[in-house]
């Protein structure tokens, strides 16, 4: 027990500056407390003396000096370690923030400040998913000016009829920018100006208010890791559409490198999106056909089980199917020329072998390679007639490059599908296989060039400028009508595809590229005088020269045994099998973020979903795919 004087002696004041929202200026209040006050006391006695009746549930302590949340309400004040010289804000913890999607259009909400930004960005994305997820009636409603959800207390859907005026800006494409504005646009010009892109990304272990983001900056929302789950049209829209911009702009600002094919390629799938969407999304959305919604989810659900079968044929998994035939290889060396000599190549599991002949296939092969974890890698070219598979082996000491050429585009389809799948551990028998192949031959067919006379009938009713749907450097090469006759002689292979197909098929080509998913930070590893450029991959890191851009040494995920991080030099440590370790620090971002990647990438490899530390997090990774 203690007397009246005994408590003055013990306590001690506390001066709270108070954010309300209805006042221009921040008050101080002073209160008398003591260190065995808790938080949450000392939230009841600052509302008290405020005197205002409101709802005060979303208000939260944040201390100045420490950059942190008091958010344990039942911590006293000396845990917390909070004495009379602590400046403390009482503020509400969701904020206003402008968001920049993908699609470059920038949209307002009430974000949390206080939670960590793992959370705060699976709650946006779960809003912003929402429209379109299972019913049609909702319909959120923005104001048309500066993209504010129409209601400010976040009553983000109505019961109205879909109109032009409140039609979702996410999940519909949006018109193609104009040359000018795509010119004054960053544009990364080296492997070093695309390590400074990711400088910028955010801790998703702490805060908004801990990170210094103020109320009402602007942000950019991004598919960060590219690992997406499957994409259903039905459903998917809002994803389907915001990694179809993302891409876009990738390819657009040369994000990502690209042949000149591909980026024809790019623009006519552009320019056909472009098209339907200001003619047909609208249309397509209300004419939707009443099924019942829960009947469609099951019947979508066993199409999905059954390995995107829909009938119920059973394929005999104990008969794996097996490639046999002869094609061109070369292996590069110093010095030599590049030759490409004839054997006879069988593909077998998630192996090649091949040997001189095939009258010797039932003996010793000339060599046997093993693809499981490797890079396969498309070298393309449609018009010359080359079709060519490049293969990147993992060792113990870097990658063995081994290129492979095929005839014709049937032969090529079926080899790289094979692969594909085998560099991830699959086998020819997966359900997988043959979607694959169409898809390889649907994107072939694509860059098969049209006649003269359909392309010169479609010039004459072109209503497009073709430098808004190519890279500006592409379209300093080329004059104006030249540029367009190759994008409509691109388009003819793709004018009969529905809109979700055609988005669908631009994300499947981004995906194809020998530079998708790659994502780069300038470092300095240790021992050396000079800064590289590293690259994290979904499967690997590569060592690249950062004067030169050409690879220097590539590190399996597979062959990693253990990787930490030195907090205190900053400094990413990993081992990888055969006694091979490197260690490096990152100079063009936070070592946070290389460390976020490498964990990220290995949390996505090597863990299946029921081994999920949480359902939040597993919830997190399929509405987003990874976004942050």
């Amino acid at each position: 027990m203690l007397s009246s004087s005994d408590f003055a002696s013990a306590s001690w004041e506390l001066v709270i500056q108070v954010d309300h929202p209805n006042e221009e200026e921040q008050k101080d209040i002073t209160l008398r407390v003591s260190g065995d006050l808790h938080i949450g006391g000392v939230m009841l006695k600052l509302v008290e003396q405020i005197n205002i009746a409101q709802d005060w549930s979303d208000f939260a302590l944040w201390w100045e000096q420490k950059h942190c949340w008091l958010l344990k309400t039942h911590w006293t004040l000396d845990k917390c370690g909070v004495q009379a010289d602590a400046k403390l804000l009482f503020t509400p913890q969701h904020k206003m923030l402008r968001l920049r999607l993908p699609n470059v259009k920038t949209v307002r909400l009430r974000v949390s400040f206080s939670a960590v930004v793992f959370r705060a960005v699976s709650d946006i994305c779960r809003a912003l998913i929402s429209p379109g997820l299972y019913s049609r009636t909702m319909t959120p409603t923005y104001d048309p000016i500066n993209g504010t959800p129409a209601s400010s207390t976040m009553t983000w859907f109505s019961d109205s009829p879909l109109t032009e005026q409140n039609c979702s800006i996410l999940a519909f494409s949006q018109p193609p920018q104009s040359p000018e504005a795509l010119a004054d646009m960053y544009q990364p010009r080296s492997l070093v100006d695309k390590a400074k892109l990711n400088a910028g990304w955010l801790d998703s272990s702490r805060s908004l208010m801990e990170q210094g983001i103020q109320e009402d900056e602007q942000l950019l929302l991004r598919f960060k890791y590219y690992t997406f789950f499957d994409l259903n049209p039905k459903y998917d829209a809002v994803r389907i559409n915001q990694l179809y911009e993302q891409a876009r702009w990738a390819i657009l600002l040369e994000e990502i490198d690209c042949t000149e094919e591909e980026m024809l390629i790019f623009a006519a799938l552009q320019y056909h999106i472009s098209k339907l969407s200001l003619s047909t999304e609208i249309q397509d959305f209300t004419n939707e056909s009443e099924v019942d919604e829960v009947e469609a989810a099951l019947s979508n659900l066993e199409v999905t089980l059954e390995g995107g079968k829909a009938d119920n044929t059973l394929e005999d998994i104990t008969d794996i199917p097996k490639l046999a035939d002869n094609l061109r290889l070369f292996r590069p060396k110093k010095l030599i020329l590049k030759a490409f000599k004839q054997y006879w190549f069988v593909f077998k599991d998630t192996s090649i072998a091949y040997f001189k002949n095939k009258e010797l296939e039932q003996g010793e092969p000339v060599e046997k390679l093993n693809l499981r974890g490797c890079e396969v890698v498309p070298d393309v070219n449609v018009a010359g007639r080359k079709f060519g598979i490049k293969l990147l082996i993992p060792v113990a000491d870097g990658m063995n490059e081994v290129y492979l050429r095929c005839d014709h585009e049937s032969q090529y389809a079926q080899w790289m599908a094979a692969c594909i799948l085998a560099s991830k551990g699959k086998t020819m028998a997966d359900s997988s296989y043959q979607p694959e192949v169409l898809n390889i031959l649907s994107f072939l067919r694509m860059k098969n060039r049209n006649s003269a006379s359909q392309v010169a009938s479609g010039l004459e009713n072109m209503d497009m400028n073709p430098e808004c749907f190519v890279s500006p450097r592409c379209a300093k090469k080329h004059k104006s009508k030249q540029l367009a006759a190759r994008i409509l002689e691109a388009h003819q292979n793709v004018a009969q595809m529905p809109l979700v197909e055609a988005k669908l098929q631009f994300i499947q080509a981004w995906q194809s590229l020998p530079e998708f998913g790659l994502t780069y930070y300038l470092v300095r590893f240790k021992g050396s005088k000079k800064d590289d450029i590293l690259g994290v991959s979904y499967n690997r890191l590569i060592r690249i020269d950062a004067a030169t851009g050409i690879p220097i040494t590539t590190w399996r995920f597979t062959n990693m045994k253990q990787w930490n991080v030195n907090w205190e030099i900053r400094q990413v440590a990993i081992e990888f099998d055969q006694n091979v370790s490197i260690a490096f620090t990152c100079l063009s971002a936070d070592c946070k973020v290389v460390h976020e990647y490498i964990g990220g990438y290995i949390f996505l490899s090597t863990r299946s979903k029921d081994q999920n530390e949480t359902l939040d997090e597993d919830l997190f990774h399929k509405l987003t795919g990874g976004q942050e």
